[in-house]
């Protein structure tokens, strides 16, 4: 039972402080990590050179005046040899001691009679008593809720799980990396915002004591920086955490980092060039090569990618326009996909509803799905061959967007012609629409340049693992514990 286990445990801890043991020194000597000492170990064993190593216990092999335990601290693992005859204190190790425990051990480098580099300690002191059992590597822990909720447990059990973190670095540094060697600067936007905007999401909503003042969690990190566009910045970007009260499915979350850039003086179709090519890189830098795996497909990133007209794929597949089809052709027809739209939903979004159903899952390698019907982007400039649909451009592979583009709107009377638009469906009970953001139309009446923007989410990266994007965060928020 776990709560033996625990006061078995409380018992040893008490002994180590009776014995004059602080089982949590504040500091701890340390020579070599152990691929340190892995890497120099025949120089250092030749030397017969003492060495002091750290790190948890993850394996013990007692076998009366001999143990053997495995070390593993951050860079790698090692056996470490307790003699009797040899170790300072063998007999209160051998019993306080547990698979878990933090040490460090003194001594010297050898090989075993079976080859195994090891350390035979001279001394052990103890620097953190563990006063929970960790899980078997055979048994270890299976269920999903509970390796998410005990991440920590997860990351010792199974190293793949800190690899996956690991390459997340790389993919968020080359991203940083690539827009930086072309000339965009970084900055941080704020969290809290008056109004939430630059997506369609439904916001959190928190109380600022300080001001006496309501504000929201921001949705998108669009609206600041566009407003950086109208004060004099040509090129920037900004790497931050967004916040969308949706539900949870295994390519949304609720909180998440996403990377959004604008860029003045170009449109989306300079746009698909810089894309194209970033994320190429970002997948050869993140995966080691331009292919990758999902549910079993083999996904070539490395080839030309292919322009695909949104309205023409829409009908295509649907038997129905979007461009002609009234709000009750499409309520209709998403009715007969087994879908449950609300009644209060606008064109714009039934049009979304339907091809996120119908259209997207068939594009399985990556594509570029470009120039949708107006009503899904009201931030976006209108085609100038047919003002029907905007100048949006989307990376889309494995089913799903991974990225969304435009050439930007910058005519702040168009711009609030659409706000206004966007209200009278809020007013209609479509909580996920934009609000009239009379701050950010204000900027654009100062004049902004033309620009193109692109927004990418930690979705990309989950699909490059293919992984529900849940699994690829730390610690991802979870229903707190009855």
């Amino acid at each position: 039972m776990l709560k033996d286990i625990i006061e078995e445990r409380l018992k040893k801890l008490s002994r180590l402080k009776a014995a004059g043991v602080n089982p949590y020194p504040r500091v701890v000597e340390r020579t070599h990590s152990v691929a340190a000492a892995r890497e120099k170990f025949q120089a250092l064993a030749r030397a017969r050179k003492k060495i002091v190593l750290v790190g948890r216990i993850t394996a013990w092999r007692d076998q009366g005046n001999l143990i053997f335990l495995d070390l593993k601290d951050g860079t790698g693992q090692i056996q470490i040899i307790f003699k009797k005859d040899s170790l300072k204190n063998f007999d209160l190790w051998k019993d306080v001691l547990d698979r878990g425990d933090f040490i460090s051990a003194f001594g010297l480098l050898l090989k075993t009679k079976k080859g195994e580099e090891s350390l035979e300690a001279e001394t052990v002191e103890i620097i953190s008593k563990s006063l929970r059992p960790i899980p078997t590597e055979w048994y270890g822990i299976e269920e999903t809720e509970t390796r998410l909720r005990q991440r920590y447990l997860d990351l010792l059990l199974n190293p793949e799980v800190g690899e996956i973190f690991r390459k997340k670095e790389i993919f968020w540094n080359t991203f940083r990396e690539y827009l930086k060697e072309k000339g965009f600067l970084e900055v941080e936007t704020p969290v809290f915002e008056q109004l939430p905007g630059g997506a369609d999401a439904e916001p959190f909503r928190t109380h600022h004591n300080a001001l006496d003042t309501d504000f929201y969690l921001r949705i998108s990190l669009e609206l600041p920086l566009k407003k950086l566009l109208v004060g004099g910045f040509e090129k920037v970007f900004e790497i931050g955490r967004i916040f969308r009260n949706e539900g949870i499915d295994k390519e949304h979350l609720q909180d998440y980092t996403q990377l959004e850039f604008y860029w003045a003086y170009a449109d989306y179709n300079d746009l698909m060039d810089l894309i194209e090519a970033l994320y190429k890189e970002v997948v050869k830098k993140t995966a080691g090569g331009l292919t990758t795996k999902w549910e079993g497909k083999t996904i070539n990133w490395g080839k030309k990618w292919p322009k695909i007209d949104f309205v023409e794929a829409f009908t295509d597949i649907n038997k129905l326009n979007p461009l002609e089809a009234s709000r009750e052709d499409l309520f209709k027809k998403a009715k007969s996909l087994g879908l449950s739209p609300e009644p209060n939903l606008g064109k714009g979004r039934l049009i979304d509803l339907i091809f996120k159903k119908t259209v997207r899952p068939t594009f399985i390698q990556p594509v570029f799905l470009v120039n949708p019907p107006i009503e899904l982007v009201p931030l976006t400039k209108r085609s100038e061959k047919d003002p029907r649909v905007g100048e949006r451009m989307q990376p889309v592979a494995c089913g799903t967007e991974l990225g969304t583009g435009f050439t930007e709107l910058n005519d702040p009377i168009d711009q609030r012609a659409r706000f206004k638009e966007q209200m009278k469906l809020r007013e209609a009970g479509d909580k996920e629409a934009q609000q009239l953001d009379e701050d950010f139309v204000e900027a654009m009446e100062y004049g902004m340049p033309p620009a193109t923007g692109f927004g990418v989410s930690e979705r990309f990266f989950a699909v490059l693992m293919d992984k529900p994007v849940r699994e690829t965060v730390i610690f991802p928020l979870m229903k707190p514990k009855k």
